[in-house]
C-alpha cells in the first residue's frame, strides 16, 4: 500500500489515473521532467486486479509491425535505465524462437524486423530449444534479444524511483468523476485534486472513466488463461541459462498467436498461453464459477501435444489475467479531441508491457505539448468511427 505519510495537496502539475504499468511509467517521466504528479490507483497495492500483475512478461526486438519494432531499441534502453536507477535486474536474456507458416505474413514481417541471418534450421533450433518441434511446412526465426521481463519487480521500481523524485502515489483511491477545464478537476473516493493536465491510463476501466467526457471508445476487455505445463520428465534446468520463449504465429489451428516462456511463478513449469480470451466485465473476472467452459485450454493441449511433447497435455496450473482490447491490436495514445489537456493511453491488447517505458514517455509528451518522440499515427483515437459522443 501507498505510504500515508505522502503530503496530500489539492493542486499538481499532472495527475494520472492509474498504477499499472504504462500510467506508472508516465508519472515517472513527468517526475524527472520536474513536474509535481499525482498518480491514482483504485485499488490498493499490490493488486492482481488489472494487467500489470505477476513474476513474467517476454520483451523481445522482433515485431511484425514495423512501427512497434522502432520503438522496441528505445524500450530496451530505458528498461536498463530503470534497473541502475533502482539497483536491481529486471530482464533475463533467453533469446525467443518465433515459428510458423512459411510465407506468413506476420511471420515475414517478423524476418523484416530482424535482418538476414536468423532463420533457424532443424539442427539449430534443436540446439536453441530442445523439444520444440516444427510441424511440415514451417520456418523459425531467433531474436537474441529476446527474454524475460520481471514484470512484479519491473513495476515496484518504476513506482519506487517515482516517488523518489518527489511523486505523490495514492492507492486505494477510485476516480469517481472528471471535470473537464483549463484546470481540471478529479474527484475521488477519498478527495478532490485540481491539475492542468491529466493522463487516463486505467486498462480495462478506462471506457467508464471517459464515457461521461463524450468518448465512447471501442475497447473490449478479455479474460485470459494463464497456463502453466509441468514436464513429462523433470530435468535439470541449468542455473545460468534458462529455456527461450517462444512467439507461434499463422497456426491454422490458431487465429491468434501462443506465445511460451520459463514460469518465475513457478520453477519447473512452463508458461504457455492463447493469446486471445473470453469478453468480460472487469469488475466481474473474478467471479467466474470454477466448472465456467475454458476453450482455449484445449485449443493450448492440442498445441503442446503437437509442439511440445516432453510436456504433460493438461495444464499444471490455471489463472486469470485481464486484455483490454482494441479492434486492430493497435494501442491508443492520444489527446482527447476535444479536450486536448486529457490524455489517453489504452487498449495495450495484450502487448503493452515490453514497451511501457516508451508509452509512458510518449504520454507525458503528449501532455507537456512535446514534439512526440516516435511517430503517433497508429495510435489516434479517431481512427475509429463514430468515437466522439454527446457529453454526459
Amino acid at each position: 500500500m501507498a505510504a500515508r505519510s505522502q503530503a496530500l495537496k489539492a493542486t499538481y502539475d499532472a495527475i494520472v489515473i492509474g498504477a499499472g504499468i504504462q500510467g506508472s511509467f508516465a508519472a515517472y517521466h513527468l517526475a524527472q521532467r520536474h513536474r509535481d504528479t499525482l498518480l491514482l490507483e483504485q485499488f490498493i497495492l499490490p493488486h492482481s486486479r488489472g494487467s500489470s500483475h505477476g513474476q513474467s512478461r517476454i520483451t523481445r526486438s522482433t515485431y511484425s509491425q514495423a512501427h512497434y519494432a522502432r520503438m522496441m531499441p528505445d524500450s530496451f534502453g530505458l528498461w536498463r535505465r530503470l534497473g541502475d536507477e533502482a539497483g536491481t535486474n529486471l530482464y533475463r536474456q533467453t533469446g525467443l524462437v518465433v515459428l510458423g507458416p512459411a510465407g506468413d505474413p506476420a511471420l515475414e514481417g517478423c524476418r523484416r524486423s530482424l535482418g538476414a541471418g536468423d532463420i533457424l534450421d532443424t539442427t539449430a533450433l534443436a540446439q536453441r530449444f530442445p523439444g520444440l518441434q516444427l510441424q511440415p511446412g514451417e520456418v523459425a526465426l531467433w531474436d537474441s534479444t529476446g527474454g524475460v521481463l520481471f514484470a512484479d519487480r519491473a513495476l515496484r521500481a518504476v513506482q519506487d524511483i517515482f516517488r523518489q523524485h518527489g511523486g505523490t502515489l495514492q492507492d486505494g483511491e477510485k476516480v469517481l468523476r472528471i471535470e473537464p477545464g483549463d484546470v481540471l478537476t478529479v474527484t475521488t473516493t477519498a478527495g478532490v485534486y485540481r491539475a492542468p493536465r491529466l493522463i487516463i491510463a486505467a486498462g480495462a476501466w478506462t471506457s467508464a472513466l471517459v464515457a461521461p467526457l463524450g468518448l465512447r471508445l471501442p475497447l473490449q476487455p478479455l479474460r485470459i488463461d494463464v497456463c502453466y505445463w509441468r514436464e513429462k520428465e523433470p530435468g535439470t534446468p541449468s542455473k545460468d541459462r534458462a529455456s527461450p520463449c517462444f512467439i507461434a504465429l499463422g497456426l491454422s489451428e490458431a487465429p491468434h498467436s501462443i506465445y511460451g516462456l520459463p514460469a518465475l511463478e513457478y520453477p519447473g513449469l512452463v508458461k504457455v498461453c492463447y493469446h486471445h480470451g473470453s469478453p468480460v466485465d472487469p469488475e466481474e473476472r473474478d467471479r467466474i464459477p470454477a466448472d465456467a467452459p475454458r476453450p482455449y485450454v484445449g485449443l493450448l493441449s492440442s498445441f503442446i501435444s503437437r509442439y511440445l511433447p516432453r510436456l504433460e497435455p493438461q495444464p499444471a496450473v490455471v489463472e486469470t489475467c485481464l486484455y483490454t482490447n482494441t479492434p486492430d491490436e493497435d494501442y491508443i495514445l492520444d489527446r482527447h479531441p476535444k479536450f486536448s489537456n486529457i490524455i489517453i493511453g489504452a487498449g495495450f491488447s495484450g502487448h503493452g508491457f515490453k514497451l511501457a517505458p516508451v508509452v509512458g514517455k510518449l504520454l507525458c509528451e503528449l501532455s507537456l505539448g512535446e514534439e512526440p518522440s516516435h511517430s503517433m499515427a497508429a495510435f489516434t483515437i479517431t481512427r475509429f468511427p463514430g468515437v466522439l459522443q454527446p457529453e454526459l
